[in-house]
């Protein structure tokens, strides 16, 4: 990739700001302060999550490149990389979420882009960050790009781990107030980042100042709300993996978590996202959702609210995905997807509770 220079970098050759899309100091500040936290060379903040994504694929990629992504994943990449990718003449090939043998055997003379997703929405799939970023090296013209929103930099910080690309959806986590729509990305590599912040100063994904001011306000609570949505997501899924009408908790913070060991290696706690199935399917995970009092009922996730989702029917369903791909994915008609808040706990199990019992 031919080294461009950063219109950030641009515009501190003039003094002053000229032009809010270039650069502007909120946006600024809110994307030093998530680059702190992840340890790159630079973090750029975008108008949405799925800006960030897009504004970062098309960036790097060209017509005849290959991509290489998990499924299950979030819906909305999902179809992007179906729909758009291939529109441009990109090749996507989908593996299992978190089975790094796959990566390996879908490797291409043209792949370009190594794509995760850990911990994956909505079942919560582990990816081993070290081993794959390990794996993309395989390819020397190739990057990795891994989506971290569901952990946050606070719980997990890929570029520690030789990932080339971390991208957040702030709307989540680093925003935490169900307030502001915004993404991020952040990477180790001048160069990469040079080439991205031009194509978004170019393609116009950008945050505005006033979300940015709320995004610096979110990342300035991170540490307080992610150890109280990593308490209660464990109380939480310990409850639940017990509960008689409850067929499978899927929390990586559960010994019988698949991949729970990989995620001890690489996170600090385990978050407040959980999958679970309701044992009888769809018509019980409707009433499930559609009983809770104190939890709404809502898609979105990582805010001080509780919130839960039918995947099925609401972020994965027919709109975005035909079935036979949910169900591929292990997306159930019982999978259920619950964003604990920060909340008292104790309050949200007795909702759990109340809500079950009409199932």
């Amino acid at each position: 990739m031919k080294k461009r220079p950063c219109a950030t970098i641009l515009i501190r050759l003039i003094e002053g700001y000229i032009y809010s899309r270039l650069a502007n100091h909120s946006c600024e500040s809110a994307a030093h302060a998530i680059n702190s936290l992840e340890g790159g060379v630079g973090t750029l903040v975008f108008s949405s999550g799925m800006g960030a994504i897009t504004t970062t694929l098309l960036a790097l990629l060209k017509t005849g490149d290959h991509v290489i992504a998990p499924y299950p994943l979030y819906s909305t990449t999902y179809t992007m990389m179906k729909r758009t990718l291939s529109n441009y003449g990109i090749d996507v090939t989908f593996i299992e979420a978190g089975n790094i043998e796959d990566y390996k055997k879908a490797i291409k003379p043209n792949t370009k882009i190594f794509y995760g997703e850990t911990p994956n929405n909505p079942c919560l799939g582990i990816l081993d960050l070290k081993a794959f970023a390990d794996v993309a090296r395989l390819v020397p013209t190739a990057v990795s790009v891994v989506d971290s929103t569901f952990a946050s930099p606070y719980l997990q910080r890929p570029l520690e781990l030789g990932v080339d690309i971390v991208i957040h959806s702030c709307t989540k986590y680093l925003g935490g107030h169900s307030d502001i729509v915004a993404g991020c990305m952040s990477t180790k590599d001048e160069e990469i980042l040079s080439g991205i912040c031009e194509f978004q100063r170019e393609t116009g994904s950008c945050l505005s100042p006033f979300d940015a001011f709320l995004l610096l306000r979110g990342v300035r609570t991170l540490p307080l709300r992610m150890e109280k949505h990593s308490q209660n997501g464990m109380k939480i899924a310990q409850y639940l993996e017990q509960h008689p009408k409850i067929g499978k908790v899927y929390y990586p913070g559960l010994p019988s978590h698949p991949q729970h060991e990989v995620a001890k290696k690489q996170m600090s706690a385990f978050g407040g996202m959980i999958a679970f199935e309701v044992a009888d399917g769809l018509e019980a995970a409707k009433t499930l959702v559609e009983s809770v009092k104190l939890i709404n009922l809502a898609v979105s996730l990582g805010s001080t609210e509780s919130l839960i989702e039918h995947p099925a029917t609401m972020t994965h369903g027919p709109f975005q995905m035909r079935p036979e791909d949910r169900r591929k994915g292990g997306i159930s008609d019982g999978l259920i997807r619950l964003s604990v808040g920060i909340e008292n706990v104790d309050d949200l199990i007795r909702d759990l509770e109340q809500a079950l019992a009409k199932v």
